[in-house]
């Protein structure tokens, strides 16, 4: 069953050996053709967003309105780079078997595109949401989700935007090798992202008096900064593993090709 197989072939003028690895890889690694995986993920968080959108809750009327919870923004993240993936998907398809070198270049930059997105936003963003938000609900769910919002949000759709993404960003990773930058220019972007969220944070506090989270109206300035500092620190683990997995599970792929090739010579 055919997975990557024609962004793998668009990239042959590369890297021919190591794209044939990549290809072969993501052959043996999926049972669902990829393509249609990617498809029915972004469409999975169109509905996600039109659902959570639909919703009239008092916190979408005031200052910042959906876009002040990192929920939100994950959930666009996502649903940008799935769609980043489908676009690159359509791309090799309509491109395979041409020798147009500008249609090539225009693919190689959607690749890089996504890869760059699935690296940098969709891996690290995505689990740091889940895992965070999990954590704080088990150990206190007034923290970050209080019981009010179960008059709002419905379960299903708050585990479509808490839970569903860290399997999803798992099967593409798993089924699509993605390159990844260089780790301080991919940790320098991370941060940006992290540090940016805080300040857009104090500032929204500033317009409006009121903390995004309840979390931070309980602890004090010093424990904020603090806070803040850790939270930057674990989304940038996250990068790194990300990068380890990534690394992990196209090497394991690599090994059992060359193992395959071995017992057919």
């Amino acid at each position: 069953m055919l997975c990557a197989r024609p962004i793998a072939a668009s990239l042959c003028q590369e890297n021919k050996a190591g794209d044939e690895t990549r290809k072969q890889g993501e052959k043996n690694m999926a049972l669902i053709p990829s393509q249609v995986l990617r498809v029915a993920i972004l469409l999975s968080y169109f509905s996600i967003l039109c659902n959570y959108k639909a919703i009239d809750m008092p916190a979408h009327q005031t200052y910042g309105g959906s876009w002040k919870f990192l929920t939100f923004i994950d959930l666009v993240i996502q649903a940008v780079f799935f769609g980043v993936c489908v676009l690159t998907d359509l791309s090799s398809l309509l491109t395979k078997g041409s020798e147009s070198q500008e249609q090539e270049r225009q693919l190689r930059k959607l690749i890089g595109l996504r890869d760059w997105m699935m690296a940098v936003l969709a891996f690290p963003v995505g689990v740091f949401v889940v895992t965070m938000f999990w954590a704080l609900y088990l150990y206190d769910r007034d923290l970050v989700y209080p019981r009010l919002l179960d008059n709002f949000i419905p379960q299903w759709l708050n585990h479509g935007m808490h839970t569903t993404v860290l399997p999803f960003i798992i099967i593409e990773m798993r089924t699509t090798h993605h390159q990844y930058p260089s780790r301080p220019c991919g940790l320098i972007a991370v941060c940006s992202f992290a540090v940016g969220y805080v300040l857009w944070m104090c500032w929204v506090h500033h317009v409006t008096g009121v903390w995004v989270y309840p979390l931070l109206e309980q602890i004090s300035p010093l424990a904020k900064v603090a806070f803040f500092s850790c939270l930057t620190v674990l989304i940038n683990i996250y990068y790194i593993l990300g990068e380890i997995l990534n690394s992990y599970i196209w090497d394991c792929s690599k090994c059992v090709l060359d193992t395959d090739k071995a017992k057919a010579d």
